[in-house]
């Protein structure tokens, strides 16, 4: 709106009250004109609705106390659209372009007029309430071993916020209609001097919203917003860990008045493995083997998860705890590729030993009696 238009408006004869009205009477009729010529009350009327909006601003600037003077003292000047001359000469009227006190540039100066000085406050009747983005949502969700490695696609059941469907979001009772906030006109936050910065929080008056109900919906009290439950599927990349957060954009509670949706955060578990463990993108698997084959060495078969056995040649003389590598036969990682399976190696010791295998048993020994694996550790503690 021009700030010509906006002096030039009669907002006490659109609402039809005095100039001395009081806060209580403007508010009372407005009320009254809103509900008769609220949109929904006159569907297809465009003369209704231009009355509506018509009204809308007028209540706008005359139900704050500071706008209204601004507004009252903006008309006391420039309404008639000339001035009473005081300067030497005579106490006679002149007339001039309205236009032109608000173009401003007149005479080939460089200032932008008038219109620039009141510009603020002509500009602040014609805003909008400013989109406002949703809130994020949390959930959580439990993944087996094989789908934590995988990948997978999961329902999720989440209950947050969205624009309450019996006032569609507005927060203002049927047949009414909510005004911007005065106090940070629309825009949700105020700004505070704090020495010499100025900090930003949300509008105490609107907490927030940019918009003021003053007939609140019966459902959801003027907020705006109820809380809905919905299920949706969720696809889990493949290689997530335990107790990792997800961030899946756009998906969490929808905005107001078309701002943008929040987001989703998942918060993984899985449940562990009867098997197989987890180190980064490997797997790892600790797999029994038998003394001779720890100490001659060969050929031992090893499992994988979701997939066929691998076979992996074992060194002679294999150390209890030695780590065998089987190449991409891990997790699988963001860019596709696997990582490996780590094999640890554990020898086992039976524990009885009869017949064949213990006369074979004591042969050993006795064959090996002048091997003695602890002569270096003694040889070690005497030269400390």
């Amino acid at each position: 709106m021009s700030g010509k238009d906006y002096v030039e408006k009669d907002y006490y004869k659109v609402l039809g009250v005095p100039k001395d009205a009081s806060a209580t009477e403007i508010k009372k009729t407005y009320r009254k004109l809103a509900r008769e010529f609220h949109p929904d009350a006159n569907k297809g009327d465009t003369k209704a609705e231009e009355r509506f909006k018509d009204i809308s601003e007028a209540y706008d600037v005359l139900s704050d106390e500071k706008r209204r003077k601004e507004y009252d003292e903006a008309r006391s000047l420039f309404a008639n659209g000339g001035f009473r001359s005081g300067g030497p000469g005579g106490t006679g009227s002149y007339s001039f372009d309205f236009g032109d006190l608000f173009n401003g540039n007149q005479g080939g100066g460089g200032s932008g007029g008038i219109g620039d000085v009141f510009g603020g406050l002509f500009n602040r009747g014609g805003r909008q309430a400013q989109p406002r983005r949703g809130s994020d949502v949390e959930t959580e969700v439990t993944l087996s071993f094989e789908e934590a490695v995988d990948g997978a696609t999961v329902p999720l059941r989440m209950t947050s916020q969205a624009p309450c469907r019996l006032c569609n979001g507005t927060g203002a009772k049927s047949g009414t209609t909510p005004r911007v906030c005065p106090t940070c006109v629309g825009s949700g936050t105020v700004s505070r001097g704090q020495g010499a910065f100025a900090l930003s929080e949300p509008c105490r008056d609107c907490r927030g919203r940019g918009m003021i109900v003053d007939d609140p919906c019966t459902d959801c009290h003027g907020s705006g917003r109820a809380s809905s439950a919905r299920t949706m599927q969720v696809r889990i990349p493949a290689g997530v860990q335990d107790a990792q957060r997800i961030r899946l954009k756009g998906k969490g509670a929808q905005g107001e008045r078309g701002g943008q949706p929040g987001d989703l955060y998942v918060s993984v578990h899985v449940d562990p493995h009867p098997v197989f463990g987890r180190k980064g993108d490997n797997l790892t698997v600790t797999v029994p083997v038998t003394f001779p084959e720890a100490a001659l060495g060969g050929t031992i078969e090893v499992p994988t998860l979701n997939g066929p056995s691998v076979k992996l040649k074992l060194p002679p003389g294999s150390a209890n705890g030695l780590t065998l590598r089987a190449r991409g036969k891990g997790a699988t990682r963001k860019d596709g590729t696997r990582g490996d399976l780590l094999v640890t190696v554990e020898v086992v010791v039976p524990q009885t030993v009869t017949g064949d295998a213990l006369t074979a048993l004591e042969q050993y020994r006795e064959a090996t009696a002048s091997d003695d694996p602890r002569a270096a550790l003694f040889r070690a503690a005497k030269g400390a």
